[in-house]
């Protein structure tokens, strides 16, 4: 079971390219990483909503999740099992991106995200 690629929507491009200029970070995989993580620590289930690919940003697992591939897609496994879901392809991809949408959106509307110290004030 796996994740090929992923392509995020317009909206997500928007949000993701404002968390670039306020945090200097310029990859997508590597906010992508935080926003992914903010939302697994979430305890509760990301809301079921459409998930839209509108944007020009697309990447493959292998450049999202870097050297830690087995790791992320571990987590994703592990919070889809918590949340009662079944584990194959399908709850996967989507599930990763509910997971995703939640997050940039959970980092982009904080109004304290000014820079890479506060981003990484999350995780302390």
């Amino acid at each position: 079971m796996s994740i090929d690629y992923i392509k995020i929507s317009q909206q997500e491009k928007e949000q993701l390219s404002r968390l670039k200029r306020f945090t200097g970070i310029d990859q997508w995989n590597i906010l992508c990483r935080w926003a992914f993580c903010v939302s697994l620590n979430e305890p509760t289930a990301p809301p079921n909503a459409e998930i839209k690919s509108d944007s020009n940003v697309e990447m493959s697992w292998k450049i999202f999740a870097g050297k830690f591939e087995d790791l992320y897609l571990d987590l994703l496994k592990m919070r889809c099992l918590d949340d009662g879901l079944t584990l194959n392809d399908e709850n996967l991809h989507k599930q990763f991106r509910l997971h995703l949408k939640r997050g940039i959106g959970y980092l982009s509307s904080n109004k304290n995200m000014r820079s890479i110290c506060d981003l990484t004030k999350l995780i302390l």
